[in-house]
């Protein structure tokens, strides 16, 4: 029986990546230093598999920003956009333009927008969308996965894997960018195919005996068209290919009824998810060809929880009594990349607690121990045995009167007191703001002084009253400069806060924080989840202090700030012993305590970010209604104590809302902001079919870029807006918060968006007047 890895976190433990890639794109590093980072952690994180006894080691699993735009370098998908990037840049070409793919490119006379970027399937991981014309070529461009490999098998051998985006997933990830009639991306498989059987071969000629191709679209619905491509390619593939063993990987849910397709597929070795979806291990094996190896996904690549080894085992048994153990492969259910690095520098966790958890190198350690037990080793499943029974009793998982709360749940908890219509227009009355009024979703930039006072709080080396001073006094700072630019309703920076769930997190029961548990979000954007191990409560007031002191610092409207329950829920390693729902209702109490505490201390415009509802849609469309019924209810339960006076604003990020539109309708928000820049307002489309009926604030410009849109820009933006949408219910904003960019670019961003503002009122007074 072999074992194998999918994917290792490529951000290095003490996140060397994140600051080699930023030092790069300040100019203090050039690209030897860049890529000297970057080989220090591919061979430190080959040998810890090594280490750990890992049969099938991944290479190919880093990347520099994120593998899907690897994947469009490496086939030449390079949209039109950027071939003046290829002239104006003499040296580090490739790096260059992959750099301005993924963050937009604004200098030697030049401005290009970067790439459209949006949620790895149902992860909080983000990856560049491809971009496809119907004439698209493709062809090898990049060297990335071949010099890497090479370096790979120095240390690795025959266990190197070069792991690669499948060529249907590819095509499935990204965009049609022509609106010529008939044009379907995944017609471009023929076009396709040619160029991964060159790579194919090139990697074989190198010496790869696996290649592992990623397919999660293969637990998606797929068209009959998608079936068919996935045929065509595997079969291309195999006729065209010999002496390489291909695996093809799929995970974050069940096969269903793609399992026939799936296991005929002419290839090595299949890869299921049976952390998710371990049901469907007895129909793949009454199925699966006999010339196919079965990667059994057990060990949670996307959790921070011990495995059971008795399940675990159970399963792996059922296969093998089946195939045989020479078939059978134990592996985590995905990529690793969605874990945190190393639990053993975690030194501050309740140790009763962080011996329940695992992080990704402790669940390369489950992978080879549960072969271990498997063949016999007793003394690890005992040990293994005690440590799941602790968890499942312990008292500091559960509280009775948190349960209680939740079980008493009524309709009246989920419903505001009066309809939108009556209260938009005590809104109306209460703030008078003029129309397309300007805000921003809530952070300003937390710059490296802010950062520092932090680090220089938890250290001891400043009082809480020297650091409470300063996070004032940059309060101020910020409240001054947006009125005077001319923000309409402003916020107060959250320079206290230090994430927008880690801030809630740290203040509420049944949450606990590491010091190390980083991975990545895109590119260099790393984020430290909180863990929710028990019953969640709110002890305290957590954000009154802030919105209050702000409030009282200027005459015009100032919002409250809050994460809603589902986002909290979704950026959290969430407790896997209860239904996510009961988890995410629990949250939802906490953050309506803290809503009514803001009304009560005069706040009347409340923002509750849900950025991650759309991501946790399950993969599969039958199963979006339940999700979707109890997402809403969650949100409405934090969001329906206050009186109508009290305007509630939510803000989401990437998402598609085609689909669900009418369940963002049932949230009832006052107001919701959105990201529409990189799509060019196409998301707005969604709302105006539905003739969405409260009001929106469409994302004008891309925070996610350093580039700074004119004023022209965002008001053209403005123009399609206003085009979709009555003006009488739009909003101005910047696609999500700020607290990423640095100050000089936001400034000019934000006085560029306020000018832009101005132009759509004197434009929309004039069309009036005609």
């Amino acid at each position: 029986m072999q074992t194998q890895n999918l994917g290792y976190p490529r951000i290095g433990s003490q996140r060397q990546l994140k600051k080699a890639c930023e030092q790069y794109w300040a100019g203090k590093i050039d690209q030897m230093e860049l890529n000297q980072v970057a080989l220090k952690i591919k061979e430190e994180n080959w040998q810890l598999q090594l280490d750990a006894g890992i049969d099938i080691i991944p290479c190919n699993d880093f990347s520099f920003y994120d593998q899907v735009l690897d994947m469009s370098l490496l086939l030449g998908a390079i949209p039109k956009r950027y071939a003046p990037v290829l002239t104006e840049v003499k040296n580090n070409q490739e790096i260059d333009l992959y750099f301005a793919m993924a963050r937009g490119y604004q200098r030697d006379g030049l401005d290009i927008t970067a790439m459209e970027m949006t949620k790895w399937l149902d992860t909080n991981y983000h990856y560049l969308v491809p971009e496809f014309t119907a004439k698209q070529e493709f062809k090898i461009f990049s060297e990335k996965v071949f010099d890497e490999f090479n370096v790979a098998k120095k240390l690795l051998g025959e266990k190197a894997k070069p792991v690669l985006v499948g060529p249907v997933s590819y095509l499935l990830l990204g965009k049609e960018k022509e609106q010529e009639q008939g044009f379907d991306r995944i017609d471009l498989i023929k076009q396709l195919v040619p160029v991964y059987v060159e790579i194919i071969n090139r990697l074989k000629q190198q010496g790869a005996k696996w290649i592992q191709l990623d397919e999660p679209y293969l637990a998606l619905d797929l068209s009959a068209k998608d079936k068919e491509a996935f045929e065509f390619a595997y079969r291309s593939i195999a006729n065209r290919t010999s002496g390489v063993q291909i695996l093809v990987a799929t995970y974050f849910d069940a096969l269903l009824e793609n399992t026939q397709l799936a296991v005929n597929l002419p290839i090595a070795a299949l890869h299921i998810d049976l952390v998710r979806a371990p049901e469907q291990l007895e129909d793949i094996l009454s199925v699966i060809p006999e010339q196919i190896k079965l990667s059994l996904g057990i060990v949670d690549g996307r959790n921070v929880w011990k495995n059971d080894y008795e399940k675990s085992v159970g399963l792996i048994n059922t296969a093998v009594q089946k195939l045989g153990i020479d078939r059978v492969i134990i592996a985590p259910s995905c990529s690793l990349l969605h874990s945190p690095i190393d639990l053993d520098l975690e030194t501050a966790i309740d140790p009763e607690i962080k011996n329940w958890m695992a992080f990704a190198k402790q669940k390369l350690n489950e992978v080879t121990q549960l072969k271990q037990v498997f063949e016999g080793n007793d003394e690890l499943f005992q040990i293994n045995k005690a440590t799941i029974q602790s968890r499942n009793t312990s008292q500091k998982v559960h509280k009775q009167t948190v349960k209680n709360r939740v079980a008493a749940i009524t309709t009246a908890d989920a419903s505001r007191k009066s309809a939108f219509p009556i209260r938009q227009q005590l809104h109306t009355n209460r703030f008078k703001l003029p129309s397309f009024p300007t805000t921003t979703i809530g952070s300003f930039p937390q710059t490296d002084d802010i950062r520092q006072l932090r680090a220089q709080f938890k250290k001891g080396e400043l009082t809480l009253a020297e650091y409470e001073a300063a996070i004032e006094q940059a309060t101020i700072d910020c409240i001054r400069w947006q009125e005077e630019i001319g923000l309409d309703v402003l916020v107060h920076g959250e320079f206290e806060r230090n994430d927008m769930v880690e801030y809630f997190g740290e203040q509420l029961d049944g949450f606990l924080f590491t010091k190390n548990g980083w991975v990545q979000s895109y590119g260099s954007r790393c984020v430290k989840p909180p863990v929710i191990y028990g019953d969640i409560s709110r002890p305290k007031d957590m954000t009154v202090r802030w919105s209050s002191f702000a409030a009282a610092q200027t005459d015009k409207p100032m919002k409250g700030m809050l994460t809603g329950p589902v986002t909290i829920l979704q950026w959290s390693f969430v407790r896997d012993d209860q239904p996510r729902e009961t988890t995410t209702n629990q949250i939802a109490f906490a953050i309506r305590d803290e809503v009514l505490a803001l009304e009560s201390a005069g706040i009347g415009i409340i923002q509750i970010d849900e950025a991650a509802i759309r991501e946790g849609l399950p993969l599969r469309k039958a199963k979006h209604p339940q999700y979707l019924d109890w997402a809403v209810k969650a949100f409405r339960i934090a969001a329906s104590g206050v009186q109508d006076q009290t305007q509630i604003h939510t803000h989401m990020c990437y998402s598609e809302f085609n689909h669900i539109i009418k369940h963002i309708a049932a949230m009832d928000a006052d107001v919701i902001t959105i990201e529409t820049s990189r799509s060019q307002m196409e998301l707005l489309e969604a709302f105006a079919n539905f003739e969405y009926p409260n009001e929106i604030g469409p994302g004008v410009y891309d925070i996610h870029s350093p580039r700074v849109p004119s004023k022209e820009e965002m008001a053209a933006l403005l123009t399609k807006a206003a085009d979709l949408l009555p003006v009488g219910n739009l909003w101005v904003n910047p696609d999500c918060g700020l607290k990423t960019r640095k100050w000089p670019e936001t400034k000019a961003a934000l006085i560029n968006m306020v000018a832009a503002a101005k132009e759509a009122r004197e434009h929309i007074k004039a069309t009036q007047a005609v």
